[in-house]
Parts: C-alpha cells; sequence; structure tokens
C-alpha cells in the first residue's frame, strides 16, 4: 500500500514538473514581431539586426516597402510592430499631419541627402534656370532646400525651419526651377533635370555612391537621424528593449562601418 502510494505520488510529482517546465518554456518563448523597412541600407541592416535579436529569443519579419507613406499608415494599423526607414523630422510631420499614435525609440542610421547630376560635374557648372529636383513631401523637400540654401545656391526665409517649401525662397540668384517629385522615384529623373536632390538610401538603389557621386553632399551631423518608431501603446512591451539592443549591438555598429563607406552612418 505503502509503496503505491508513494508510486503515485512520484507520478503526480513528475506531471506537475512537466506542466511547470511547460508553462516556463512557454513563457519564455520566442517572441516574433514585424518590422517594415524601405529597400536599400534600412533592409540591409536589418537582417543583421534580425541575426542579433533572434539570439535574445526575438525573431524579426522584415517587411520592405518601396516609399515613405506606407511604413508609417502599416504601423499604425497594426500590421507592424516596428519600422525603421524615417528621420525623426518626417516622424513628428506624420504624427501632427495624419494624427498616427507613433514614437520614436531608438536612433539608426544617418543618410547625408546628395545632390546629383549627369549633366554638370560642379555646382559651378550649373546654367541659369536650371532644373533642381527635389523631394515632394514636407520635411524631405525642407531639407533638400536646406542643402541648396548651404551650396549658396538660394535664399530661404530666415524663420522657414526645417520644413521650408519653394514659397520660402527669396533670394534665387541663378533662377533655378524646383521640380517636386515623390523621393523615391526622383533618381528615375536625372535624365530630365540638370540636377536633384536624393535621399542616400534612393541614390545607392540606383547605384548612386553619395561620397563618389554627388556633386554636393549634407552635413552628416544634422538633424536628420532615422528612428525605429512604434505605437505608443507598446512602449513598455519586453520586445522593445531587445530590438534596440540588437540594432545598437557592436556587429550592427561594425557592419554599417565596413559596408557602406561612409555613406551611411551609425546614429547612436
Amino acid at each position: 500500500m505503502q509503496r503505491r502510494f508513494m508510486l503515485k505520488l512520484a507520478a503526480a510529482f513528475g506531471a506537475a514538473t512537466l506542466i511547470a517546465t511547460a508553462t516556463a518554456t512557454a513563457a519564455h518563448a520566442d517572441e516574433t514581431i514585424k518590422v517594415g523597412v524601405t529597400g536599400g541600407p534600412h533592409a540591409q541592416v536589418m537582417e543583421v539586426v534580425k541575426k542579433v535579436a533572434a539570439k535574445n529569443g526575438l525573431n524579426i519579419q522584415i517587411v520592405e516597402f518601396s516609399d515613405y507613406v506606407q511604413p508609417n499608415a502599416a504601423l499604425a494599423g497594426g500590421d507592424l510592430d516596428a519600422n525603421s526607414y524615417q528621420h525623426d523630422p518626417y516622424l513628428e510631420a506624420q504624427v501632427k499631419d495624419r494624427g498616427y499614435k507613433l514614437i520614436r525609440v531608438a536612433d539608426t542610421l544617418t543618410f547625408p541627402m546628395g545632390l546629383y547630376s549627369k549633366k554638370v560635374k560642379s555646382l559651378a557648372a550649373l546654367p541659369v534656370g536650371a532644373k533642381i529636383a527635389v523631394p515632394n513631401d514636407p520635411t524631405n523637400g525642407g531639407r533638400a532646400l536646406l542643402l541648396l540654401q548651404k551650396q549658396g545656391l538660394l535664399k530661404l526665409r530666415a524663420d522657414a525651419g526645417l520644413k521650408a517649401t519653394p514659397l520660402d525662397v527669396v533670394d534665387n540668384p541663378k533662377k533655378l526651377k524646383l521640380v517636386e517629385l515623390d523621393a523615391a522615384q526622383i533618381p528615375r529623373s536625372l535624365d530630365d533635370v540638370d540636377a536633384a536632390a536624393i535621399n542616400t538610401n534612393f541614390a545607392m538603389q540606383a547605384g548612386l555612391q553619395p561620397t563618389r557621386d554627388a556633386i554636393a553632399i549634407e552635413d552628416p551631423r544634422g538633424p536628420y537621424v532615422n528612428v525605429i518608431a512604434i505605437r505608443e501603446a507598446d512602449r513598455n512591451k519586453p520586445w522593445v528593449a531587445k530590438l534596440v539592443a540588437a540594432y545598437h549591438s557592436p556587429e550592427v555598429k561594425q557592419y554599417i562601418a565596413t559596408t557602406f563607406g561612409g555613406a551611411v552612418i551609425a546614429g547612436w
């Protein structure tokens, strides 16, 4: 009797242990999140982040987009858990204009904007009335205008700030004609304009190397560092810290330094 009782007790204890182990395992099971990126360096770097994060139990599904609008719409709508493709002024503008409940949680990359041309080799060679393509979204458009101003090609109102538009141009000695286009389409416009202000990720997709091909380039120490964005409601979820830690890891920083030759810079 006693031996049978002890065997039953041991069996019950063993089953309880298995249940506890299974519960603990489930509690620490790998978590999967979806992260939106644009093609080029953002996607390339996120592949490295994915490998680092997997070591800490975070699986990342990378979703690639070809424009700047959809990643925030998808994040706000719950189709993504995070995105990594935009600089801080663009995110702030999207939050203000569209009412998205999105926040930044980490800095990622800096992409110095460049001015490119297939027709001239220097700014001085730009003709009077030259056509200059610039992004048509408020923040990247303002960024392009600030680059043109920095190069002495035009002058903006003193209070124009980061969201300057062509309407803020107060002096245009070369009578430049500003052609506003979607940022992703600008590289394909190079044959039709005299020069174009192109975001580095789109320039690199088109085979352009900023430090080699740009006739002017933005100061990398500007305000346009890119960020990881999430929904405000998710700010305290454990996967957020894991994602940021993976992105800011030595492996990722080394990859950026050795892969992009200074055209893309770690922003942390």
